[in-house]
């Protein structure tokens, strides 16, 4: 039995790891979060609180990373800025969480000797090709084209830096897009399931024929798991499911399963810096640490996490008018 510190843990993604943690192992949780719009009290609520505490607190103050690092035998750093559009409109936040923030947390576990794995996204490694049979690798070049993907990028490369210099005891994963309970409604499948939901239509970005590689955030969590577990250190190991969609095809799934028409939605403008393509290839993480997806089978993920969202409208309701209002000022 082990003491995680999860950093980020209310948001998204995060919650979904402390949840998955408590159900497939027997250690324990501390969350770090700052608790900006994008985290959660909810998405907590309910868990053994034998099992999880919560600090509310910043990634990049060192001394309070100091105080609640000590006596935990690895973080899992899930806290991050994320969203591309925010980090085009301010990108400041970016570079302070996911720079100086992996810095700070690096830093306390070099002091403490602890186990560090860093979460990572495949948007490190730019776009690719709608035509382009290629996947993303661990050995792709970085070739970020945001102010968020080049932050994680530093980010990533500071880890690696840490484990070369000073013998950090490290490990990275890069995942692909992420859907599942949770989510805010300001990202792609969340926003069209409540569009459906509030009686609006979906709205489709540009052409639609973006295309990015879907995975459920409880298979996200077990393969996190998994490089904690049993990954190489120093080695960096790619998360995905197979489930490359464009956004045209993830709009059209979305209305069929809440009995609508497959076209009835709208187009609107582009995202500025749009990449076309993400796809991972995760043979590394299948073949050497034997993990699999659960939600191979994207239309079953996605009617799991419609389920959820038709059942939590108290959860997302709340952000619901102020994210479209965002977006309609943007066209979008």
């Amino acid at each position: 039995m082990r003491q995680l510190l999860v950093t980020g843990g209310a948001g998204f993604i995060g919650s979904n790891f402390v949840r998955h943690v408590l159900e497939h192992t027997e250690d324990s949780v501390t969350v770090l979060d700052s608790f900006t719009y994008a985290a959660s009290e909810a998405a907590l609520t309910g868990l053994d609180p034998t099992r999880v505490q919560v600090v509310r607190g910043d990634i990049a103050d060192a001394t309070l990373i100091d105080a609640v690092l000590a006596g935990h035998d690895a973080v899992v750093h899930f806290a991050a800025e994320t969203h591309n559009d925010n980090s085009l409109v301010s990108p400041a936040p970016f570079l302070q969480t996911n720079l100086v923030g992996t810095y700070t947390l690096l830093e306390a576990a070099r002091r403490h000797g602890t186990r560090f794995h860093h979460i990572s996204t495949d948007e490190v490694f730019g776009d690719l090709e709608l035509d382009d049979p290629a996947r993303f690798t661990e050995s792709t070049p970085f070739n970020p084209s945001s102010p968020y993907s080049a932050t994680k990028a530093g980010s990533d490369l500071l880890v690696r830096a840490w484990v070369r210099s000073f013998g950090v005891q490290a490990t990275i994963s890069n995942c692909s897009n992420n859907y599942g309970p949770w989510q805010h409604v300001e990202k792609f499948i969340p926003r069209q399931i409540t569009n459906v939901l509030t009686g609006s239509r979906p709205k489709l970005y540009g052409d639609g024929l973006h295309v990015r590689d879907w995975i459920h955030a409880d298979d996200h969590s077990s393969g996190v798991l998994a490089v904690l577990d049993r990954g190489q250190i120093g080695a960096t190991y790619l998360i995905g499911a197979d489930g490359e969609r464009s956004n045209r095809q993830v709009i059209a799934d979305i209305l069929r399963l809440m009995g609508r028409d497959p076209d009835d939605f709208e187009h609107v403008t582009d995202r500025t810096g749009h990449d076309r393509r993400y796809a991972i290839d995760a043979t590394r993480l299948r073949t050497e640490l034997g993990w699999q997806p659960r939600y191979a089978d994207f239309e079953a993920g996605l009617a799991a996490t419609i389920d959820w969202y038709q059942e939590h409208e108290d959860v997302w309701r709340p952000a619901k008018e102020a994210t479209e209002a965002t977006y309609a000022a943007k066209g979008q």
